[in-house]
């Protein structure tokens, strides 16, 4: 089934599929939106709860609900709000940004279960010159696929926010607080962090 609408963010959702572990019992997309890559995740995974602070972006997710995702109206970052080492795979796309980076790396570590995997897609802002090159060869390919796609939407009311780190920073935080994680800078102005939570006693 095609998507309903096309953007930088769901371009790279099927990287955030790839990503999910084999024999994923839980999954979590943080700041679900519509709902969209919840219901992809569907497929992939036992259960899928979608967690978004929006109750506008929680109830038009709310409308089309595969019988094993569960929408939830809530901030990822209060700890009150979703359990703790739940999740087998933790999906973040477009969200980290929001807010300072460690904090919503702190609070996306804590709800994945021991052995589980975290998967962000992210933003980050060009500072050198290298940044700007790289950029400007993403706008011929974006604007390609938008052709294609029938132009660059997503639903109505989706907040936005720009990003507050640039490349650099992003790859040392990520280097630091995800020892051994993954970090991919993709063509459409996003990058790619996959980062496997260590089992409890080991590796």
């Amino acid at each position: 089934m095609s998507d309903p609408y096309w953007n930088h963010d769901v371009h790279y959702h099927r990287a955030v599929l790839t990503a999910v572990p084999q024999g994923c019992r839980a999954a979590l997309d943080v700041g679900c939106g519509d709902g969209l890559l919840a219901r992809k995740l569907a497929d992939r995974a036992g259960s899928v709860t979608g967690v978004d602070r929006s109750p506008d972006m929680i109830r038009l997710a709310r409308q089309e609900t595969p019988p094993n995702v569960t929408f939830v109206e809530g901030d990822y970052l209060d700890t009150a709000a979703l359990p703790a080492a739940a999740y087998d795979f933790v999906s973040a796309v477009a969200v980290v940004h929001h807010t300072v980076f460690e904090d919503a790396v702190a609070a996306l570590e804590r709800l994945l279960t021991p052995g589980g995997r975290l998967m962000i897609v992210g933003l980050a802002y060009d500072r050198t010159f290298t940044d700007w090159v790289i950029s400007g060869c993403g706008m011929p390919a974006s604007r390609l696929r938008a052709l294609l796609k029938g132009g660059k939407r997503g639903p109505a009311g989706m907040p936005l926010e720009d990003p507050n780190m640039h490349w650099t920073q992003i790859r040392e935080a990520a280097s630091h607080l995800l020892p051994g994680c993954s970090f991919r800078r993709r063509l459409l102005w996003r990058y790619t962090l996959v980062w496997d939570k260590p089992r409890r006693g080991g590796p």
